[in-house]
């Protein structure tokens, strides 16, 4: 039982050790299972495509809704993430284990609520944001993942935990099997059982089940994890709830607010051009999700550093988190845009290679052509947001996301898109530059943020 209690440990000595040592340990497993995640998404459009283009507008339609599942999953779990790596910082133990039983209750309740009001109105929904002549393939597609909207949320919410106590390997084991059963049973359900566009979705319920069943088998069975998120540990405690929902509700909601720009955006592109534009969009960003995984990956790592570091009150080790985190995602940041940037027309020749789908690759080149000049930017905006959740200043990171999606780039968006007719092509460049001024303004806010910290430490 001692040699277990060590090896439980060693995730949380890493979050309170050596901060930079301490990204790298979180970042680089949290790199590789985003990648094939990210991966896995790339593939799914890839299998999808095979079915035309309207099959590929049809599951582009539906991403703002599955975006807004993942968003409250990864929000869950960012505020557990930021909870229990502060308790652990103040060497809590017992609140750090009855703060990982909250997160499990919150998750399931917020699941079933959202699991009803999707099934109410996901074909308003999709009708609203202009899915028109595709709306049975966004249809066949979207019900299904709705239905199984709590694999989603629940799976996200617990990698949180995991992150929580520096655990960043387990959390890559899971998703790593997740996503690579996806992608192996995309083909069977999509062709081999001639399911279409709903074998897609079927296919990802499935791999989301079986990896929400490994993450219970670990808690619950194995019980070789840190923090123990038993019933028995349990008692109702108004501040970790509150410590958890104020990050982890701002935090889904910025990930909603994400989910709400794609989809007012793809109303936008509609407008502006047709639902081919949505099918470039949402597969082309298919390819910046997947760029852009290793600046995600350290953000999300530092959340845990940050934690640990505000519950020992070690201000100091926070600034020198936040400034590493800055400079390699800056760097990642860069590689990709050059990467993205030199082989746009191979990318693009992989989604783009049957039937009604050959006709979007002029667009899909000059999509990814242009929005890679955002991509460094990315890198101290990213993680500077994800400062503000790892001190608890969840209502701070959501404003900044609002402020950078649904307020500046959109503006950005309908004035070149529309007032000045630059159509589909100005749209790209409103996300450029809103993500530009907006994580610029964070990048500072967040420096400040930690110096005030410092200083009413030193007083």
């Amino acid at each position: 039982m001692g040699g277990n209690n060590i090896k439980n440990s060693q995730g949380v000595d890493s979050i309170l050790g050596n901060p930079k040592k301490a990204l790298w340990k979180m970042s680089i497993p949290l790199i590789i299972s985003l990648f094939i995640t990210s991966l896995y998404s790339v593939i799914d459009a890839i299998w999808v495509s095979g079915l035309g283009a309207d099959a590929l507008a049809g599951v582009g339609f539906v991403s703002p809704i599955f975006i807004a599942l993942m968003g409250i999953g990864n929000g869950l779990g960012a505020g557990s993430a930021s909870a229990l790596s502060k308790y652990i910082g103040e060497d809590n133990k017992e609140k750090a284990d009855n703060g990982a039983v909250h997160s499990v209750f919150i998750t399931v309740i917020v699941s079933v609520v959202t699991t009803i009001v999707l099934l109410i109105f996901l074909r308003d929904i999709l009708l609203s944001i202009g899915a028109g002549s595709t709306i049975d393939y966004a249809m066949d597609y979207g019900m299904l993942l709705v239905l199984g909207s709590i694999l989603v949320i629940l799976s996200n919410a617990l990698y949180g935990v995991l992150r929580g106590e520096g655990d960043a390997n387990r959390t890559m084991y899971a998703m790593l099997f997740s996503s690579i059963l996806n992608m192996a049973l995309d083909p069977v359900f999509i062709y081999g059982l001639n399911l279409g566009i709903k074998g897609a979705a079927i296919a990802t319920l499935i791999s989301l089940l079986l990896v929400n069943l490994i993450l219970f088998y670990w808690f619950y069975i194995k019980k070789d994890t840190y923090l123990k998120p038993f019933l028995s540990n349990y008692k109702f405690d108004k501040g970790i709830s509150i410590d958890i929902i104020k990050v982890g509700f701002p935090a889904s909601l910025e990930l909603i607010n994400n989910a709400l720009f794609a989809a007012l955006f793809t109303l936008l592109l509609v407008a502006v051009a047709n639902t081919d534009a949505v099918a470039v969009y949402s597969t082309g960003w298919r390819v910046v999700t997947i760029a852009t995984t290793p600046i995600l990956a350290i953000a999300t790592a530092l959340i845990s550093v940050v934690g640990a570091n505000y519950g020992a009150r070690r201000y100091e080790e926070i600034l020198v988190a936040h400034r590493y985190s800055m400079k390699i995602a800056i760097i990642f940041g860069f590689a990709a845009a050059i990467v993205v940037y030199a082989f746009a027309p191979q990318i693009v020749s992989v989604f783009a290679y049957t039937g009604t789908s050959t006709r979007l690759t002029p667009q899909l080149i000059a999509f990814l052509s242009v929005i890679v000049i955002y991509f460094p930017t990315m890198g101290y905006g990213c993680t500077s947001t994800f400062v503000f959740q790892g001190t608890g200043n969840g209502i701070t990171a959501m404003f900044q996301t609002i402020l950078r999606e649904t307020v500046f780039t959109l503006a950005f968006a309908i004035l070149l898109a529309i007032v000045l007719g630059y159509g589909e092509y100005g749209a790209w460049w409103g996300i450029i530059l809103g993500e530009i001024v907006v994580n610029t303004i964070t990048m500072i806010w967040a420096d400040l943020h930690i110096k005030r910290l410092i200083k009413s430490n030193n007083k």
